[in-house]
């Protein structure tokens, strides 16, 4: 009985036949590697070596692919995408299972595509684009770290010295582009930037390169991170020290190409001494026997770098993984695509080219891999890269190339080798950290600032506002010397004294001079770049903090209320009807008028008579006494009784102007205010006053939601004071002012009458406002801080704040309610007038009747004085003869002058009649 077959299935089992079956499909004695890289470069020198030394010994150990060869198939690239591509595909025609290379980032996308396409694993030793991820590039592998990795060591370093901005140099290329770019990521996590980028032709123009650095100087930073491939003549720092950029002040940081470029050459010490204070990096190789070895056949050659030490583990990955995979069973066999048949007749004859069948096999076995390769360990991570290494911190000499320290992801800087410490995790701490010392640019040993704020050539441009009232804080002189002072400018130029640099500056005033400029227009021109500062009372507030980086406050201060005051402490509110000045006239009239009174009625009235204590106490209580018009003692002279008239009507006007004063304190201080702070304003519809040009009235509208038609903007403490005094019914008026606190300070100190009520609010600060990222802004904060443990911001604020005394600006400037002397002028001058002509009136009366009385003692029979002949004794004598004649009672001196005229004439008696106002009854 025959087997009927039917022809289906028959055509069926053909087909996988064919299919399982391929072409090729016996396992060969040799496995094929191709290889496209640059060979005359000075990373592409060495890998050529070390790629043949790693497939001699992969040949050699038969551990290893046991009886199969390992051949390697090399094509140049000539560091061109079209000739890598060109090379790629001489390599294909050779059957290969795995492509090493390329060196060139640029070149390796464009095979990495070639590699996804056709399935074979491709992997680079050199190409360290970050771009070249695993998402778009499935067979893409990297035996280096890429360069997000030491951006990462270099980002570690510029934190460790403290530098916050850096100027990028880089190649305008794939490796360049991403590489800043990965730079820019990790400097961002270290709340750092890179200011500026200067992109240069990978043809290096010598003409382009140095107008690019030239322009570059202009800026503020001085660290600049150079980035690019290995150049053998080292021509960016023969510019830069053509343009004097390698000075003290300037810090050049270089990726690992400088260090290829240095071990790969031979440099000798004249270019050294131009690379004098460069800092590098330069991949970290353990030491081993191996190690010595190789390293000693390629410096043999002329060239030796870290990457042909990575090329040489490649070679070792890729026999691993081809192990891995013979050993499952898996066979080499390749296909041709349909794709490319079709393809058949173009020159590129890419119907030639086949699929490696088992590519992502053999990229899962390679992605298995795990050995301790001559540079390290090879191990894949995530991101198909292999696991990052570490780095030495090189630092071009005097003497030669030296190395200060080690970094590791984990460990942070060291002076001791990642693998000869116990690895312990990096806490994020500088002082943890540690580093030799380091050789700067210039030959000097102390760390450069790594930024100049400013030169002689283009110093600081700070505004300041032209203020026109409170010009105590700041504003500009209206005369030919336009100086700008006020204790914010001493505040300031006191805190540079504390920056640890010189910073040339200029101020410049900004607004018109007749009203106060807006504060917010200012901090948006610093925040443009029209100025590099502002100085003056500018409060810290969110939204400007938003544009500009403030400094530490040098003055704290908040948001007040201040109203029209009544006295809340009345203890002595019995003075404050009359001004000081007014008080000592009154009590001076007092004691004068004792006097006046005294003198008149001391030789007619007995009771002004008497020992020298009795009428010295008579007199003081005659005249106080007449305040409440309670005298004991009667005034008998008419002149005394004219004096004492105008006296107590003065003294009159004098007690009900007191007491009707005194009342109207008194009432107001019986009335409350209804404004007790904040709280209460907001809730009544009254007018509110606050200073013109301020973030006041944005905080009073946007945070409190006050209407605007209720706030009246005020320019100056005159307008203050009358707007108050308005109050809020009249037009202009307000029932308060809403201001910061040393404004109301300062208008406090200068008047009277008006009170702060409430607790500030909305607690702020004052600070000096500087472009965003300007590290002037943090080390003037440090200045800020040292200068408040000192004394001499206390002086500046009591030289500007606080002038004169208290008393004496109470004095200068009195209450609004109090009576002034001015008030009692016209009374006081008719007083003083009568008072003057009575006491001349009485003189002149005593003048005479001495006179007549030395005149009767020549003339009678008494015997006179001895007189002296000396004319000054005689005037002597003459004075103090007259002083004793008005100390004699009028009486007395009566009598004398009626016994004289009686001895002279006895026959015809005449009476001398007594003077009217002296009779009596």
């Amino acid at each position: 009985m025959g087997l009927s077959i039917d022809p289906s299935v028959a055509i069926m089992a053909l087909i996988v036949a064919i299919l399982v079956v391929p072409m090729g499909c016996q396992r060969p004695k040799v496995v094929n590697v191709g290889a496209v890289f640059t060979f005359d470069s000075v990373i592409g020198r060495a890998a050529k070596v070390a790629l043949e030394a790693a497939v001699s010994d992969v040949n050699a150990d038969r551990s290893v692919l046991k009886e199969r060869e390992l051949r390697l198939f090399m094509e140049g690239s000539s560091c061109n995408v079209f000739h890598g591509s060109f090379g790629a595909f001489k390599v294909l025609d050779k059957e290969v299972v795995a492509m090493i290379g390329p060196l060139s980032s640029s070149i390796a996308h464009t095979l990495s595509d070639i590699a996804k396409g056709l399935q074979f694993p491709l992997v680079s030793f050199a190409a360290t684009d970050p771009t070249l991820s695993a998402l778009q590039f499935p067979f893409f592998l990297r035996t280096t770290p890429d360069d997000a990795h030491q951006m990462s060591a270099l980002v570690d370093f510029i934190t460790f010295h403290g530098w916050k901005e850096v100027i990028s140099v880089y190649s305008d290329d794939e490796l360049g582009r991403n590489g800043v770019s990965a730079l820019d990521d990790e400097l961002y996590k270290k709340r750092s930037r890179i200011s500026h980028k200067v992109p240069l032709s990978v043809h290096f123009e010598e003409g382009s390169v140095t107008d690019a650095l030239k322009k570059s100087k202009s800026l503020g930073p001085r660290v600049y991170v150079l980035h690019f491939g290995p150049d053998p003549l080292l021509r960016i720092f023969r510019i830069a020290q053509k343009l004097q950029m390698m000075t003290r002040e300037y810090v050049w940081l270089a990726t690992d190409w400088l260090s290829v470029t240095l071990d790969s050459s031979l440099i000798d010490k004249g270019t050294l001494k131009g690379l004098e204070g460069v800092v590098g990096l330069r991949q970290h190789i353990p030491q081993s026997l191996k190690v010595h070895q190789l390293t000693h056949k390629l410096k043999s050659n002329g060239s030796m770098n870290a990457y042909a030490l990575h090329a040489y583990d490649t070679v070792w990955m890729i026999a691993y993984g081809i192990e891995k995979m013979l050993n499952e069973g898996i066979n080499i066999t390749f296909s041709y695509s349909e794709k490319l048949i079709h393809a058949e007749g173009t020159k590129l004859h890419l119907e030639r080219v086949k699929i490696f069948n088992s590519g992502k096999v053999l990229l899962e076995k390679l992605l298995q891999v795990n050995f301790t390769g001559i540079a390290g360990q090879v191990r894949f991570g995530s991101g198909r890269n292999v696991i990052g290494c570490d780095y030495e911190i090189i630092n071009v000499g005097k003497t030669g190339v030296n190395t200060v320290g080690f970094w590791s992801r984990n460990g942070g800087f060291s002076v001791e080798p990642p693998d000869s410490r116990h690895t312990h995790k990096k806490t994020g701490f500088v002082s943890d950290e540690k580093l030799g010392n380091i050789t700067w640019p210039g030959g000097g040993r102390e760390k450069p600032r790594g930024w100049v704020i400013a030169d002689s050539a283009s110093p600081l441009k700070i505004v300041v506002p032209n203020r026109v009232s409170f010009v105590e804080f700041v504003t500009e002189e209206n005369n030919s010397s336009h100086q700008i002072k006020g204790l914010c400018i001493d505040i300031f130029k006191e805190a540079l004294k504390f920056v640890p640099y010189s910073v040339p500056y200029i101020f410049e005033s900004f607004g018109d001079g007749h009203s106060s400029p807006n504060y917010k227009h200012i901090i948006q021109m610093v925040t443009d770049g029209v100025y590099d500062a502002a100085v003056g009372d500018f409060a810290i507030v969110p939204t400007r903090s938003k544009l500009v980086d403030f400094s530490q406050p040098y003055a704290s201060t908040g948001l007040v209320v201040v109203i029209p005051t009544n006295d809340d402490n009345p203890t002595w509110i019995f003075l404050r009807p009359f001004t000081i000045g007014l008080w000592c006239v009154v009590l001076a009239s007092f004691l004068i008028i004792a006097v006046v009174i005294w003198i008149l009625e001391h030789r007619i009235n007995e009771d002004f008579r008497g020992p020298p204590r009795k009428q010295l106490i008579t007199m003081i209580l005659f005249s106080f006494s007449t305040l409440f018009k309670r005298n004991q003692e009667d005034t008998i002279s008419n002149l005394a009784r004219l004096v004492m008239i105008v006296w107590l009507f003065l003294l009159m006007v004098l007690t009900a102007s007191y007491t009707a004063n005194l009342t109207s304190i008194l009432t107001v201080l019986q009335l409350p205010s209804a404004i007790t702070g904040i709280d209460s304003l907001r809730e009544s519809e009254v007018p509110i006053g606050y200073q013109a040009g301020t973030f006041t009235l944005e905080y009073l509208t946007y945070s409190l939601g006050m209407a605007r038609s209720r706030l009246v903007p005020l320019d100056s403490t005159e307008e203050y004071e009358r707007a108050l005094k308005l109050g809020p019914t009249a037009f202009g008026g307000v029932a308060a002012i809403v201001d910061e606190l040393p404004y109301i300070e300062l208008f406090l100190a200068e008047r009277t009458g008006f009170k702060i009520v409430g607790e500030p609010f909305m607690h702020r600060g004052w600070g000096f406002a500087f472009k965003r990222d300007s590290p002037l802004a943090i080390d003037m904060s440090r200045a800020i801080l040292k200068l408040s443990e000192t004394r001499k911001l206390q002086e500046i604020r009591m030289k500007w704040l606080c002038k004169k005394t208290c008393a004496e600006k109470s004095d200068g400037n009195p209450e609004p309610n109090q009576l002034h002397l001015k008030s009692f002028k016209g009374l006081y001058l008719v007083c003083t007038a009568i008072s003057v002509s009575a006491s001349l009136v009485f003189v002149f009366r005593m003048v005479r009747q001495f006179v007549r009385y030395r005149r009767m003692e020549r003339t009678s029979s008494m015997p006179l004085a001895s007189w002296s002949s000396s004319p000054t004794m005689r005037l002597r004598e003459l004075v103090f003869g007259f002083v004793e004649f008005v100390d004699e009672k009028e009486e007395a001196i009566k009598r004398m002058f009626r016994r004289s005229n009686d001895s002279d004439n006895p026959f015809h008696v005449v009476e001398v009649q007594a003077d009217p106002e002296v009779r009596q009854n």
